[in-house]
């Protein structure tokens, strides 16, 4: 089972892009962020004519996730647990040929020191404890989006340059630690220990061809994921197409059960 994710920075205005790659890459799970439309408007007829089941959750203009899948999706879960008041369209939790799978948008934090990084640390914390519920399953999970924390200097082109980012924030590489010491698995990093390999890349300033990025989308598996772990890797293409997202596409096999 090969399952990807991208923020893809508007659905409808990368639909030809995610349509090219998922023809090229074929993922059988896709989770998409920032779709920034509501579900009625999501391009649901283009994508089901490739052969996906689709999930939603969705806001209009800002946020919103996705689920794609080739098997049908069950047990759909809509929002992150713990506060009844969040309405911001970041987290769609759902089951595919036995696999749950999430797609995050957790949040960018910026500017540091205001309501909104508050909002993305407490966000943070109500990620790590449906995490402990999803671990105490025993299921074999996956946690897919931009989690806007690059976890390490090592995934920063400059950490001198982004000091001031909420991506590399010490408290929020803080509470990043703490989920993944909850026994999650970055996927990427399992086979790909070199630095300085990116996800995103700044619309301005010519970061791309620069290579000026950071690592803040990622694939975190529970130990019984985590077995039947495959392969995985960033796909760079999709971010030289016209008309791209700041994102590219980052994505994981597991081997059948």
């Amino acid at each position: 089972m090969k399952i990807a994710t991208w923020n893809v920075n508007s659905a409808k205005a990368r639909l030809s892009n995610i349509l090219a790659w998922v023809d090229e890459a074929k993922p059988e799970v896709l989770c998409l962020q920032e779709i920034k439309c509501l579900d009625a408007d999501f391009p649901a007829l283009e994508l089901r004519s490739r052969g996906y089941h689709i999930e939603t959750l969705g806001q209009r203009s800002y946020n919103g996730v996705a689920l794609l899948a080739r098997a049908p999706i069950g047990d759909v879960l809509r929002g992150l647990p713990g506060d009844d008041g969040d309405t911001q369209a970041r987290y769609l939790e759902g089951t595919v040929a036995g696999v749950r799978v999430a797609s995050i948008y957790l949040p960018n934090g910026n500017p540091v020191g205001t309501d909104k990084y508050d909002y993305k640390l407490a966000w943070m914390r109500r990620l790590t404890a449906r995490a402990r519920d999803l671990l105490d399953s025993e299921r074999a999970c996956v946690l897919a989006g931009d989690f806007n924390v690059a976890p390490t200097d090592d995934d920063v082109y400059d950490p001198l340059a982004c000091a001031k980012d909420a991506v590399v924030q010490p408290s929020a590489r803080a509470e990043f630690r703490v989920l993944l010491n909850l026994g999650l698995v970055d996927a990427y990093r399992v086979f790909h220990a070199e630095p300085h390999k990116y996800t995103y890349w700044d619309h301005y300033g010519r970061k791309f061809l620069s290579d000026e990025g950071l690592r803040i989308d990622h694939l975190l598996l529970t130990p019984q994921a985590a077995d039947r772990l495959a392969a995985a890797d960033i796909d760079r293409a999709p971010r030289g197409r016209d008309n791209p997202s700041d994102h590219t596409p980052i994505w994981c096999e597991l081997a059948d059960a």
